[in-house]
């Protein structure tokens, strides 16, 4: 389904019954990313899955896209779904913009789960998000794909599962050059490491041990920033720890999102 809002138009899937939690995912992916988890959730949840901005079935417009920009998508889905508060699930990019959101707009934010994403880059980063849109600029998403599956992936569950890479790496190639470039822009500004003390919501951060992007260095300093969190590092998982270990990835987030919504363990 699609709804117009903040100047676009953003494909989502809502599913389930219960307490909403809302899922954001990666650069280079779509909703689909989440297939396994929204799956196991929605006997007890409501799920709202959308394609970030530039990616998915969601608009694609041209020029450089900004964090808040996108947390202000994302409040104006939830604003024209009529839902006031939410649990928030995101990775690697939707984990940034989870952060700007909950900052934003903590009152809507019940919980925050942030997977194998960062709350700030060092300077010295710059020159890879320039150099990935220099490429995408060129010659469009195919030169990308072989290299971001190496990142996101172990090597031993890449040569395991290469129906799991041929559909991955069919959303990284299918993602619009204008929605990537223009998420590149967002991406390396994020800076907000030192202002998540002013989030008071329960929070838990997820990340795989082998993460080479956003490694557990990087989760362990927004673990230690958001007052409160739970830190949970997956064994034998890279960037997509939720494709990667979906079993133990949803256990831990299902155990999460029951004790803070107050429901019991089935």
């Amino acid at each position: 389904m699609k709804l117009k809002v903040n100047g676009i138009e953003i494909n989502y899937e809502k599913e389930g019954s219960g307490p909403v939690v809302a899922m954001s995912h990666s650069l280079g992916c779509n909703l689909h990313m989440w297939d396994e988890q929204a799956k196991a959730l929605a006997s007890r949840y409501t799920v709202l899955r959308f394609d970030t901005r530039g990616h998915g079935q969601t608009s694609a417009p041209d020029g450089a896209y900004s964090l808040d920009q996108m947390a202000d998508d994302l409040k104006g889905l939830l604003d024209g779904l009529g839902i006031k508060e939410t649990h928030f699930v995101g990775l690697s990019m939707g984990g940034m913009i989870g952060q700007t959101f909950a900052l934003k707009h903590p009152a809507m934010v019940k919980s925050l789960v942030l997977c194998d994403t960062t709350s700030r880059y060092p300077v010295a980063a710059a020159p890879i998000w320039e150099d990935r849109i220099k490429t995408v600029g060129a010659k469009g998403m195919e030169p990308l794909v072989a290299g971001t599956l190496e990142r996101w992936f172990t090597a031993p569950y890449r040569a395991r599962r290469p129906e799991v890479m041929e559909r991955i790496g069919g959303m990284i190639r299918s993602t619009p050059p204008a929605g990537y470039i223009g998420c590149c822009h967002a991406i390396p500004k994020i800076n907000l490491t030192d202002r998540l003390k002013e989030l008071h919501c329960p929070a838990l951060v997820i990340v795989g041990e082998e993460d080479p992007g956003t490694p557990v260095a990087m989760a362990r300093d927004i673990h230690d920033a958001l007052p409160g969190a739970q830190l949970a590092i997956l064994r034998s998982a890279s960037h997509l720890s939720n494709v990667e270990q979906p079993e133990e990835f949803t256990r831990v987030l299902s155990g999460f999102l029951d004790k803070a919504s107050g429901r019991s363990a089935l």
